[in-house]
């Protein structure tokens, strides 16, 4: 299952897709669409992809330990679900009137809709079993949670897009060995005479 790093995987991979397909119209440079925060000063890009919230979700059945090469478990990875917010930088805005930024909006939410999955093993190239493929689609949020999220780095609403990523399967960092069976050892038995 996938690594510890899948969380900033994933969020490359929103930027780097929208890099891809935004530039350069209606963004002009793909250095414009960043990993960032809100309240990041940073005046040189236009488009910000921000991590605003982690969660596990809710407990999957599944055994205790899973079995890891011949000689190793580990405990089952967990579920999460990754929430992004992708906002237009106020303090980057380079001149931007509404259209414009409406025009932007409306082109992040063509790419996301029309790439809104990737299989981990795409971002972790070694991962040898398959897991399902990390679907991103619109967060259901009312506008009142999306205001509370812009309250919470001191900023004012703004027109912002919302998704949610999941399942994102993160997998244990630790390891049990198990003792190899070394030695074996069989008796053969006769459970009754035979009839002659």
């Amino acid at each position: 299952m996938a690594d510890y790093p899948i969380i900033a995987d994933v969020s490359q991979f929103i930027v780097k897709t929208l890099r891809d397909k935004m530039c350069p119209e209606p963004i002009p440079s793909p250095n414009n669409i960043e990993i960032s925060s809100p309240t990041s000063q940073d005046v040189d890009y236009l488009v910000g992809v921000y991590l605003y919230d982690i969660r596990e979700e809710a407990e999957v059945s599944t055994p205790r330990y899973i079995q890891k090469g011949r000689t190793q478990i580990t405990k089952p990875p967990r579920p999460y679900s990754l929430y992004y917010m992708v906002f237009i930088n106020g303090s980057g805005q380079m001149g931007l009137k509404d259209p414009d930024m409406q025009k932007i909006i409306g082109k992040i939410a063509q790419i996301v809709n029309d790439n809104n999955s990737i299989y981990p093993n795409e971002l972790q190239n070694w991962l040898d079993v398959p897991e399902p493929p990390i679907v991103l689609s619109q967060a259901k949020i009312s506008l009142e949670e999306k205001e509370r999220v812009w309250r919470m780095v001191n900023k004012p609403y703004q027109i912002s897009l919302f998704y949610r990523a999941a399942p994102v399967y993160l997998s244990s960092g630790e390891f049990i060995n198990t003792p190899r069976v070394s030695d074996a050892s069989f008796e053969i038995g006769v459970t009754g005479e035979e009839r002659g």
